[in-house]
């Protein structure tokens, strides 16, 4: 590894990678440093689903979607609801990105190999206010391959940097401190890890070996966020606004996903903002199979499944599945408990249940036709969902809501159920069926969902009664809080800049992606959309990498 570098690239992830990228091509020298070892290279983006928020796409167009950017601007900044004099960057970052996904995004992506899926998912559809949160149309493009397929191309331009020289890895390295030489950072100094062949994602070792420092003209800190560490999510949880953090989370992500970074640059000197702006998902399920400590996958619901808090009251509009995440966070924890319920059937979950994460979807990952059509199309859940439904300990199946309920307590036997206040509260919503007309908020969202011919096609049930045993059986899935992202991070100019809390630029040291509240410290707001993490990961890395 050399001493000395044109640009010091903190995170392996995908922003880091896109940075890496975008500097190699101008002929800059790079050095990519990363605490995990080359197995783990992509980071966190290799788990997702690959979902990228565009706009005005052919996938749309052939899909019956109007969009625009107008459209889409009237979403984001409904659901941001910008409200600090801090906001300004992060609200220029985000008409900055709105620009990006209307315009050049695609084809950028495009040309280094990326195809999407055709049918455009329609995720946090918000809180029924046209002015307000949520996404007014479709807008979540399933990149082929998932997560995988988001970060092959970019694994693979860097390679082909380091094999002609431009680039070169440093694995299992620690940074621990950014140099400064008078008020400009000028390189990293950090410790070498002993090697560790676990499988990407699980714990390694961090036994030290050795120390190093490098000099460079630019560094660039793209390590993530936060959500690993439950005790800086807790510390930092906006108590105000969601209610008292959960006493009981999953993981989202692994556990080297600390924070660290981000404190390490703030003790350079580099501001963070809005670090209580946080994004964290109510419908997280234990993993069988897991991987890293407390691991947690998060279940992407169609519109049907009922959904009751802890105490067995079914949640109003607009905490429906699929509508408004913290919203339903908060009225969730609004009980004093972690944990709600879905009850559904059969039929249900065969049409609707997915769950997150490129391995929990072979068939997108695979990125063939008759993969997908088999797993989709064909009768029955998809293999993932059956092995939850087998394995999962959240998972529980009976022929009869009482029997349902009894297994139910099981589980939570400090908050027992009422079954006949449970069945009195689902008779009640079957009855709307019996008209094509309802006042049911989520039987309406059901219809309305099913006027989109995505979701009629692969996503939505046709609307039956739970209590009908020919819909059977019945399913209920306890569901817990999952840790997921950082909304707020180190504060950049639109050129990726890290700035001091006076509001000048800290010479020398960039920041992208997670760290960087997906850029300029927190783009999103209060509340995200969906496909923007990852995009907001292409976006800022972009920049980053053409400005170091």
């Amino acid at each position: 590894m050399p001493d000395k570098t044109d640009v010091a690239i903190i995170g392996g992830g995908l922003s880091g990678l896109v940075a890496a990228f975008e500097a190699t091509k101008r002929g800059r020298k790079v050095v990519l440093i990363d605490q995990e070892g080359p197995q783990s290279l992509g980071g966190q983006a290799f788990w997702s689903l690959g979902g990228l928020f565009m706009i005005d796409t052919p996938e749309q167009r052939r899909m019956g979607i109007r969009d625009s950017r107008a459209l889409a601007e009237q979403g984001w900044l409904g659901s941001a609801g910008f409200d600090r004099a801090e906001d300004a960057m992060p609200q220029a970052w985000a008409s900055a990105y709105l620009d990006f996904a209307a315009g050049p995004m695609r084809t950028y992506l495009q040309e280094i190999g990326m195809r999407w899926f055709p049918v455009v998912g329609w995720a946090e559809r918000g809180g029924g206010a046209a002015d307000g949160h949520g996404n007014s149309v479709p807008r979540f493009h399933i990149t082929w391959g998932t997560g995988e397929g988001i970060i092959a191309p970019f694994v693979q331009l860097a390679r082909e940097a380091e094999a002609t020289g431009q680039l070169q890895f440093a694995f299992r390295h620690r940074v621990t401190e950014l140099v400064a030489t008078d008020g400009r950072i000028t390189g990293v100094h950090g410790e070498v890890l002993a090697e560790d062949e676990a499988v990407r994602g699980a714990s390694t070792t961090r036994e030290v070996t050795g120390s190093f420092e490098i000099e460079a003209e630019n560094v660039i800190v793209a390590s993530g966020g936060i959500g690993g560490d439950h005790n800086k999510v807790r510390a930092l949880w906006p108590t105000d606004r969601l209610g008292p953090a959960p006493d009981r989370m999953v993981a989202g992500v692994p556990d080297y996903v600390d924070g660290q970074m981000q404190e390490i640059a703030k003790a350079a000197g580099a501001d963070a903002i809005n670090e209580d702006r946080m994004w964290h998902y109510c419908e997280g399920v234990q993993n069988w199979n897991p991987i890293w400590p407390n691991h947690g996958i998060r279940i992407l619901p169609g519109p049907s499944s009922i959904w009751f808090d802890a105490q067995g009251n079914r949640m109003e509009a607009p905490c429906l599945p699929g509508f408004d995440t913290l919203s339903t966070l908060r009225r969730i924890l609004s009980t004093g408990h972690s944990h709600s319920w879905f009850i559904l059937t059969q039929k249900i979950i065969e049409k609707e249940f997915a769950l997150s994460g490129s391995e929990q979807n072979p068939d997108l990952t695979s990125g063939k036709w008759s993969a997908v059509l088999k797993e989709r199309l064909g009768k029955g859940v998809t293999r993932a969902v059956e092995a939850f439904k087998d394995n999962g300990a959240d998972f529980v199946v009976a022929q009869t809501l009482d029997a349902l309920v009894d297994e139910m307590n099981r589980l939570t036997p400090n908050t027992p159920l009422d079954p006949t206040h449970l069945h009195a509260q689902i008779a009640a919503r079957d009855a709307q069926l019996n008209n094509p007309f309802a006042k049911d908020a989520q039987i309406i969202a059901i219809r309305q969902a099913r006027a989109y011919r995505g979701d009629k096609l692969i996503r939505t049930a046709k609307p039956h009664a739970i209590l009908d045993p020919e819909n059977g059986p019945l399913i209920a899935v306890r569901l817990n809080i999952l840790t997921r992202k950082s909304l707020g991070g180190l504060h950049t100019d639109l050129e990726a800049r890290a700035l001091r809390s006076d509001g000048s630029v800290l010479e020398g040291l960039l920041a992208a992606g997670e760290v960087a509240g997906f850029g300029g410290g927190g783009y999103h707001g209060y509340n995200a959309l969906e496909g923007t993490f990852l995009g907001g990961c292409v976006f800022s890395g972009l920049k980053a990498g053409q400005s170091a």
